[in-house]
């Protein structure tokens, strides 16, 4: 990793050359444009934050993990995965620390341990980022697209485990 970042500032710099751009006042407008996009999610990251906590705090999260190990275990999950699975659409970094929670017990080369950390990388926060990516549009009514985002999180954290127990 040390060798690829230099390799593609380079890369960049070198076609902005090429190209005659003035790489360092793009990189000045691009930034500037950054701001304003960053206060105007702010609110929106801010209140998903929020509900996340609100979630834990109030016991409702270990009620749905009450709920749904059953039904992920008939799916091949395996229980010690079940809040990973139900944490990982809201928030990234919880279920990071899950992620590390699963590794300090089970141990990285348990099939535990594969599990999390390709369930980690296979599925996404799902709600982080239709809230980032549906704030500064005019879509404000989500249809179709968060059942989907859902069901395709659900069916990566299962193909997660069949992959690891095959493999």
């Amino acid at each position: 990793m040390q060798t690829v970042l230099p390799f593609i500032f380079l890369a960049v710099f070198a076609l902005a050359f090429i190209k005659k751009v003035n790489a360092y006042g793009s990189f000045i407008e691009g930034a500037k444009g950054a701001i304003p996009l960053a206060v105007s999610l702010f609110p929106f990251i801010a209140c998903m934050i929020m509900a996340v906590e609100l979630m834990r705090a109030s016991g409702l999260y270990n009620i749905f993990e009450f709920v749904f190990t059953p039904v992920l275990n008939l799916l091949g999950i395996p229980k010690e995965l079940s809040q990973l699975v139900l944490l990982r659409p809201f928030s990234g970094s919880g279920s990071l620390a899950i992620v590390n929670d699963v590794f300090a017990e089970y141990g990285v080369d348990s099939y535990i341990g594969r599990c999390a950390s390709v369930m980690f990388g296979s599925t996404e926060t799902v709600f982080y980022l239709t809230t980032i990516y549906f704030s500064d549009t005019k879509v404000k009514r989500l249809g179709i697209a968060l059942p989907i985002a859902l069901f395709c999180c659900l069916l990566s954290a299962i193909i997660s485990c069949l992959l690891c127990k095959v493999l």
